[in-house]
């Protein structure tokens, strides 16, 4: 009996340890664990960009947050591709973290102490909740803000750890959180890079010393299939004048085809601009008449008419320039200058008189043209020269919202009082029912200046 009872443990304890190796060799096999983390040591991992120090305790890779360290990056030796990658995350404290996907580092940057860059799926505790959406961390900033998909801003787990899937395959990135989807982004740069664990630069002294836990880091590099995505959820296509299979199979069409003006005419004309308007370099781009509006070659409309919808375009703008999108266009007005209808200005804010005159702002960038202000952080704002997205979406309770580059800036409701209200002491007061057209075209504005436009797309509504 004593013998038995010596001989049990140890046999238990080789079939526990055998079970462990085989689970190991299991999940090797899959191309995920020991491929990118072994779960014991940082072996295969670096740290870039801070000071913030990495360890691992029982099978999970901790950071530490140092005061006034820039941003601390754990990344892999190793270079990734197409890829699935899960993991899970937990923060000791509401401070921002996240894993960087094909990313890369620049030594000149930060002042030549070096700093990371490329995409980010962020893990965001804060009030804005928007963990997993995509940023570009040192470079383009915000790709994908939650903005664009309001449901999952509440998938976000506090004190808890976040289960994150990001699925890397071609220009497509794709996220979940906590199994459910989030983030869908077709970008045209970087088709490889390490992957990194974010410590976040702090500056305050009661955030210093708090840990970030990172566990179950899983790979897989080899038999990759997409994963289905909602087809409600808003894809952020970066390739011009493009649609992807997921935007056609949710509706989107092509306003501009890159190559000609299909689709357009002149407003209060039957046929495109002979002048004033030229397609290069698959941009459709209206020419500088020294700021005088519509008497080059005019506005420009849709033939066709929409409802409820939501507008795309990309936009980039001459220094001083000023242009606009137009909606529910009626041409029945027959005016002089441009014709009338609800505008998403597109102005040089800081170099054109207009941004100072109306009330409040209500001339500036992406707002609603003399009734509403758009509310724009200054890092939503590309410089002058480089390309914006704008983004106009009505809905068929007559609620409109205008975004830039993603953030939504400003929403009114169609033929509200608060709308009527500010037609009334608006330059639209002497238009009898002022934007509340039941249908209208689209409106790209001949303001005089050098104005490019592409990427333009709509999805009915109705």
């Amino acid at each position: 009996m004593k013998l038995i009872r010596v001989i049990f443990p140890l046999v238990l304890a080789f079939l526990l340890h055998a079970g462990v190796s085989i689970a190991n060799t299991k999940h090797q096999r899959n191309g995920a664990g020991p491929e990118i983390f072994d779960g014991k040591t940082l072996k295969g991992w670096k740290t870039l960009g801070g000071n913030a120090p990495f360890k691992v305790e029982d099978g999970v890779i901790v950071g530490t947050t140092v005061l006034n360290s820039p941003n601390t990056f754990l990344v892999t030796e190793n270079e990734y591709g197409d890829f699935v990658l899960e993991l899970d995350i937990k923060l000791g404290a509401p401070v921002n973290s996240g894993i960087q996907t094909r990313s890369h580092y620049n030594p000149q940057l930060n002042k030549g102490k070096g700093a990371v860059y490329g995409r980010q799926v962020e893990i965001d505790p804060s009030d804005r909740k928007w963990s997993a959406g995509i940023y570009d961390e040192s470079r383009r900033q915000w790709l994908y803000p939650l903005s664009l998909n309001t449901r999952a801003q509440n998938l976000y787990k506090s004190g808890e750890y976040n289960h994150v899937k990001i699925e890397c395959i071609g220009n497509v990135t794709k996220t979940w959180l906590n199994g459910q989807p989030v983030a869908y982004l077709i970008d045209t740069i970087d088709q490889k890079g390490f992957i990194g664990l974010q410590v976040h630069s702090i500056s305050k002294e009661e955030e210093a010393g708090k840990e970030i836990y990172f566990k179950n880091i899983n790979i897989k590099t080899a038999n990759l299939k997409p994963e289905p995505f909602p087809s409600d959820i808003f894809v952020v296509n970066m390739e011009p004048n493009s649609l992807s299979k997921q935007e056609k199979q949710s509706g989107w069409k092509l306003l501009f085809d890159g190559k000609s003006s299909n689709g357009w005419v002149g407003a209060y004309k039957d046929s495109f601009p002979p002048k004033g308007w030229v397609i290069e370099h698959g941009t459709l781009r209206v020419l500088s008449s020294t700021g005088a509006e519509s008497t080059n070659g005019g506005d420009i409309v849709t033939r066709d008419k929409y409802k409820a919808f939501d507008l795309t375009f990309d936009f980039k703008l001459s220094p001083g320039a000023n242009s606009g999108v137009k909606y529910f266009v009626t041409l029945t007005e027959k005016n002089a200058g441009s014709a009338i209808g609800l505008e998403y200005q597109v102005l040089d804010d800081k170099l054109h008189p207009d941004a100072k005159l109306g009330r409040d702002g209500n001339r500036t960038l992406s707002s609603l043209y003399d009734l509403i202000t758009a509310n724009k952080p200054e890092r939503f704002l590309h410089p002058i020269g480089q390309w914006n997205s704008g983004r106009v979406v009505v809905y068929p309770d007559n609620r409109v919202e205008h975004y830039l580059n993603g953030a939504k800036v400003l929403e009114y409701v169609r033929g509200s009082k608060e709308f009527r209200d500010l037609v009334a002491i608006s330059k639209y007061k002497s238009w009898n029912n002022f934007g509340e057209a039941p249908e209208g075209h689209i409106l790209l504005q001949d303001h005089g200046n050098d104005v490019s436009f592409r990427s333009i797309k709509i999805r009915n509504l109705n």
